[in-house]
């Protein structure tokens, strides 16, 4: 399975925020949309991404406030980053290698989406049910070999 595979179920919706965009504009539209991350984007190039730890480390930082901070100050500027031909196992051992949550997917520099750990798990979920279940049929539709016969001689 690919990363095209979970875009072409998800959906094209992205979300982006200016590098330049105050901080606090952008933890509004995150909460509005009920969304962990945003792109980060400056004249059509990727420069970052902002997620809710990066949001999280600039409130305590501080102190429990956004004030003037702007999104290039507190966003990761070096994402990690796939294609939509990568193969899922290789984007879960790279979430899992870099504790990222949420990660662009880039054709040449096209943004194509994004995809989170919550959408790859569920594909693989979905994908080993399908398994399960063409597994399931087909044991279930096993032939029956016939019992040898008893031959009498005569």
């Amino acid at each position: 399975m690919k990363v095209s595979d979970i875009l072409r179920v998800k959906g094209g919706t992205l979300f982006t925020v200016s590098p330049d965009q105050a901080l606090h504009e952008a933890v509004s539209a995150m909460s509005e949309r009920d969304i962990g991350s945003l792109v980060v984007m400056d004249h059509g190039e990727l420069t970052g991404m902002l997620t809710f730890r990066e949001v999280i480390q600039a409130i305590v930082k501080n102190g429990g406030a956004l004030g003037g901070t702007l999104v290039r100050s507190v966003m990761d500027d070096h994402p990690l980053t796939c294609t939509p031909e990568t193969e899922i196992d290789e984007v879960r051992r790279m979430m899992l290698g870099r504790h990222a949550r949420y990660m662009p997917v880039m054709s040449q520099r096209t943004l194509m989406g994004v995809i989170s750990f919550y959408d790859v798990a569920k594909a693989v979920v979905d994908g080993q049910d399908f398994e399960n279940r063409m597994l399931k049929a087909y044991i279930r539709d096993w032939p029956v070999e016939n019992e040898p016969r008893d031959e009498q001689t005569s």
